[in-house]
């Protein structure tokens, strides 16, 4: 299949995406810190994105929501990662150190998939992919600054955040298997809505504490921009770019989100980022864009021998 040329309508689709995206973390961070738990504003987020994405997905194309019996292991893994698992683990790690971080470490997912493409798939990669994934850990010791004794940084949420990686790693190979098995925008809403199950059964939105205003605005009113805005807009502008752009660009476009959410941290929440680790980020970021860049190409081989 011929990837798709670079377009503008891709690259405003893309960024729209990334803007959108971008703004999740420090909308679930005002909230939390009127008191409520990561997990009641994920519940929040994902029960309402859910409806919206049923009833659009149902009104718009209803074909795309018949699913077989085969299909519900994708979904399952997809909603528990990709749905739950990403966006829980880094609201978490929101909660305890600075958004921006908190996404940049996530966004090491790129170099994970590589890796697992490599050692558990056997396919040989670029060795641009390794120089990538060699410049994306030196950045990624500098944000965290490794070398220091008493670290910025909470190591709890250092470590959530990379957990967070690890799930966004598992929503990415799983969404690479249902582009190619199944209608996007109904593996989307089907995923959503096992994750909105799951996080009702675990957290029920309703109990979330709605009396306290943030300092954004009415909680109700933030979580409202954090379900439609941040996660609806931000999938479905996402899936689109995807038939006017190639994966690799849309992946590099997709960075920005980063440089999206430490804006308007330091905007918002006047979390302020040392020039170390600012430094560090411009190196992770790099890196990661090489990986996925060179990740793109054609293997070099299919499988490793042996």
């Amino acid at each position: 299949m011929t990837p798709a040329p670079v377009t503008g309508r891709g690259t405003a689709l893309a960024l729209l995406s990334s803007l959108t995206f971008g703004m999740s973390g420090v909308l679930a961070k005002s909230v939390m810190a009127t008191g409520a738990a990561p997990a009641q504003v994920t519940s929040a987020r994902i029960a309402l994105a859910a409806a919206v994405l049923v009833a659009g997905v149902g009104l718009f194309r209803p074909r795309a929501l018949r699913f077989g019996r085969g299909d519900w292991g994708l979904l399952v893994g997809f909603g528990l990662f990709g749905v739950v698992g990403a966006p829980l683990t880094f609201f978490v790690a929101a909660s305890r150190i600075p958004v921006g971080i908190a996404m940049l470490l996530q966004f090491t997912a790129p170099v994970l998939v590589a890796l697992w493409v490599r050692f558990v798939r056997g396919t040989r990669l670029p060795a641009a992919v390794w120089w990538g994934t060699a410049v994306a850990v030196v950045g990624l010791t500098v944000v965290a600054e490794v070398w220091s004794w008493s670290p910025r940084l909470d190591p709890v949420g250092v470590l959530v955040s990379l957990c967070s990686a690890v799930c966004l790693m598992a929503y990415y190979l799983l969404g690479e298997r249902a582009g190619g098995a199944h209608d996007s925008y109904g593996v989307l809403a089907g995923g959503m809505v096992v994750g909105a199950v799951v996080l009702t059964v675990v957290s029920p939105p309703w109990l979330l504490p709605l009396g306290v205003p943030t300092s954004l605005g009415p909680t109700w009113l933030v979580l409202v921009v954090l379900a439609l805005v941040a996660t609806v807009v931000a999938y479905l502008t996402g899936v689109l770019s995807l038939r006017h752009l190639p994966p690799s660009a849309a992946s590099v476009i997709g960075l920005l989100e980063v440089v999206v959410a430490a804006v308007l941290a330091w905007w918002l929440l006047d979390e302020r980022l040392t020039v170390v680790q600012v430094v560090g980020a411009v190196v992770l970021l790099a890196g990661a864009a090489v990986v996925q860049v060179a990740s793109a190409r054609k293997p070099l081989e299919v499988a490793v021998a042996g």
